[in-house]
């Protein structure tokens, strides 16, 4: 419906601009503008549309205690490129995510990862033998954006790396620079790497206390990876962290 009353609405304008060329090049000029902003509106709904017909998937509560302290994680914390051949439970992909993004302090919305004034700009994607995920922190769910097994088509995009088409889970954390520089401007950019800093070592340190393997990659075509997991044009890789069972 929605698409509906946009469209009439564009041909309305389009028509307006090809049947009034006599009302002088600033109507014409103002009738294209409006078309391209009718038009644009209505790419957006049909992607939120779209978007919410992605299945929503209720994670497992986080756990807030284990018998792993801070101090052990940081002692055995490696990086590890080798992952046995098994699936990681969505326990375990919650944890992770919560440890990266969760929500601690429901009233504020504050994080389990500091951000420049609250900004939130980091978005963090999973891609598993099952399909794909986003993580949603308001509720700590993760919406399935698929269900094919991404991690080779990533794996060629992340410059042919072995290890993220072996892992259980591979993470990735992209950023929308926007949401920092519409507060921040010039200093956004490093803000936002900043952030993406913190996230990554929560998870690699989650990874250790849930016995897990993990290695940070930071290499690979930015342009490939969105074009492998077909992200937003504004979501950009700026982290691949594959998290797997270590291989005996």
């Amino acid at each position: 419906m929605v698409y509906h009353f946009l469209k009439q609405g564009q041909d309305r304008e389009l028509n307006s601009v090809q049947t009034n060329k006599t009302d002088g090049w600033e109507e014409t000029v103002k009738n294209v503008v409006t078309y391209m902003v009718l038009a644009i509106v209505s790419t957006l709904c049909l992607a939120k549309l779209e978007e919410s017909h992605a299945a929503t998937i209720d994670l497992p509560e986080p756990c807030l205690k284990s018998d792993v302290s801070i101090e052990e994680t940081l002692a055995k914390r490696r990086s590890i490129r080798e992952f046995a051949d098994e699936k990681l439970s969505m326990e375990a992909i919650g944890q992770l995510l919560w440890a990266a993004q969760g929500i601690t302090e429901p009233e504020r919305g504050y994080r389990t990862a500091p951000s420049a004034g609250a900004t939130y700009p980091l978005e963090i994607y999973v891609v598993t033998p099952d399909g794909f995920y986003q993580y949603v922190p308001q509720g700590h769910k993760v919406r399935q954006l698929g269900t094919e097994d991404l991690r080779p088509r990533l794996a060629r995009a992340a410059g042919g790396q072995k290890t993220v088409g072996e892992a259980g889970a591979v993470f990735v954390i992209t950023a929308v620079y926007e949401r920092t520089a519409a507060k921040y401007r010039t200093h956004a950019t490093r803000y936002v790497h900043l952030e993406a800093g913190h996230v990554a070592q929560n998870i690699l340190l989650q990874a250790v206390a849930l016995d897990l393997g993990s290695v940070p990659i930071g290499g690979g075509s930015s342009k490939r990876v969105v074009e492998a997991l077909s992200l937003p044009s504004d979501h950009e890789p700026v982290y691949i962290i594959p998290v797997g069972k270590k291989k005996k």
